[in-house]
């Protein structure tokens, strides 16, 4: 029972968490010129970012209560 309450709270830190990755002050960071393994690195930060954030919620709404 307390393993569901703590999950809703924990999957809307991971929002903010996302919110902040994928807004103005850190994408313009990663916005500049160059390569990284051929890549843009604007390119290589979303997509890492992304499935970082798609790990972390399976991990969450995955774990089991000890």
């Amino acid at each position: 029972m307390i393993r569901s309450r703590l999950v809703a709270p924990r999957l809307a830190f991971l929002f903010l968490i996302g919110c902040i990755l994928f807004n103005y002050p850190l994408l313009s960071v990663f916005s500049r010129s160059g390569d990284f393994f051929g890549l843009p690195p604007l390119y290589v930060w979303l997509m890492s970012s992304w499935a970082g954030l798609i790990a972390l919620m399976a991990w969450v709404v995955e774990r089991r209560g000890d």
